[in-house]
């Protein structure tokens, strides 16, 4: 199948809510120009030098999000036009983060990475640290981020009901965030994203509004 006959299947399986970001890492420009000339263009790189230099080479309507670790002296390549940071994992960053962008007069959205599985190769907060930064006032010093809500990878695991249940930890996470802190110009908690390639149904069917698929639309690496 094509690219645009991947995505198209992908969509078709997708919620009301859900949006699908096609994880464009070590792949070539041309192939992202073939998603991009289907009309796509939602685009998730895991280095900030591959997304700058990305950027760079093609169109500006692309909406470019940052889904992978990110280390703070690297902002200032991708704060004058990154969508979305998913994987902002403690208040130091969220402030190198909020300097940067208003270097450039914008607000980035951003997700706090939680860590749902026991696996140490991943990265992401506890609940209890997560908690402990939305409840620190030195957030609403803050004018140029705003955490819109939660990210969190599973394990790498065959195992779907365990798959699900770490889906649902992070639901459940959000859903408690949501009711139990006031809204604020850096606190709108709005989206969950949850779901790669080999487990994005899943996802989607525990509340995923962002599901991140890579080898489902351009094949393995």
């Amino acid at each position: 199948m094509s690219i645009a006959q991947n995505i198209g299947d992908i969509d078709t399986r997708m919620g009301a809510k859900t949006r699908l970001i096609a994880v464009t890492k070590t792949k070539p420009i041309d192939i992202l120009l073939e998603a991009y000339h289907a009309n796509f263009k939602r685009f998730g790189e895991n280095k900030v030098q591959e997304m700058a230099e990305k950027h760079q080479a093609l169109p500006k309507d692309i909406e470019w999000h940052l889904i992978g670790h990110l280390q703070s002296n690297k902002i200032k390549y991708i704060a004058e036009f990154v969508s979305m940071i998913h994987s902002v994992d403690s208040l130091k960053l969220l402030r190198e983060i909020d300097k940067y962008a208003a270097k450039h007069h914008r607000v980035i959205d951003c997700l706090l990475q939680i860590a749902i599985s026991d696996e140490q190769t991943k990265f992401g907060m506890s609940q209890q640290e997560a908690q402990e930064l939305m409840d620190d006032p030195a957030l609403l010093e803050l004018n140029h981020v705003c955490i819109k809500g939660l990210m969190g990878m599973a394990s790498n695991t065959t195992d779907e009901a365990q798959i699900r249940a770490e889906f649902r930890s992070l639901k459940s996470f959000f859903d408690h965030i949501s009711t139990t802190r006031k809204v604020s110009h850096v606190l709108q908690m709005q989206e969950i994203s949850m779901g790669m390639s080999g487990d994005y149904p899943i996802a989607i069917e525990e509340g995923s509004t962002l599901v991140r698929v890579g080898s489902a639309i351009f094949g393995s690496r």
